[in-house]
């Protein structure tokens, strides 16, 4: 029986995807530097948790981020403003950062810094709770965002989005009085389809929960760096 052509160019589609974020991550491990990927709906806080969080460990690691949007550069402009390195990148209609988009940005920002030089690689995939799941960039973790004003239902409807995920945050948490959310339940649903997640409640509005997310994540990057050896990569 033959394969369907649409089937067969999806799957050629996500080997040549797989291809090129394998040779990212080789890059990315030469030079003992952890990348996360960080995804969510449109809206969720990616961006917001992403300045207070780059500004509340700065001090400790380096960092710098490689940001994904379809039209705009306006989270790009916002991120750069709290003393980040930043390299956009514009998707145009597609709704999903690729490995390939990724070498591309990882190109620019070999020509601002030595990446060997740094501890942590955000890349901040275009607001979307599908595609971006399917896609691997060559990341080492993938990071989740869900806030409490999408509902508690998420998690079993995009299975494939938190069934991925290393790391949930349940963002906006200062809401939960205002909005018709048990944020027990989100926490149940994201562990009916992921029970290895590790899942934080926390809200970049205010700070709440932002520490214990923050020492997850300076113990994740130095143990990151302890298990790598050095590497050569070829470019």
């Amino acid at each position: 029986m033959h394969m369907p052509l649409e089937d067969t160019l999806g799957r050629n589609l996500l080997a040549a995807n797989q291809h090129r974020a394998d040779h990212n991550r080789e890059h990315f491990d030469a030079w003992k530097l952890l990348c996360l990927n960080v995804m969510s709906s449109p809206g969720a806080g990616k961006t917001s948790l992403l300045e207070r969080t780059i500004t509340a460990l700065s001090p400790e690691l380096a960092m710098a981020v490689l940001e994904g949007d379809m039209t705009t550069q306006l989270d790009a402009d916002r991120l750069a403003a709290v003393g980040v390195p930043v390299v956009p990148i514009t998707t145009g209609r597609a709704c999903h950062l690729d490995a390939a988009m990724v070498s591309g940005g990882l190109t620019l920002l070999q020509q601002r810094l030595d990446p060997a030089a740094l501890d942590l690689l955000w890349v901040e995939n275009v607001g979307n709770l599908v595609c971006p799941a399917e896609f691997e960039v060559g990341e080492h973790l993938k990071v989740a965002l869900l806030s409490v004003t999408e509902g508690d239902d998420k998690p079993l409807k995009y299975p494939v989005m938190f069934r991925e995920a290393d790391c949930v945050l349940i963002t906006k948490i200062d809401l939960l009085p205002y909005v018709p959310v048990d944020v027990s339940r989100i926490e149940e649903h994201v562990r009916a389809v992921n029970p290895r997640a590790q899942v934080f409640r926390v809200s970049a509005g205010t700070g709440q929960g932002m520490g214990e997310w923050h020492r997850w994540l300076l113990a994740t990057v130095r143990e990151h760096a302890a298990s790598q050896p050095t590497a050569l990569v070829n470019a």
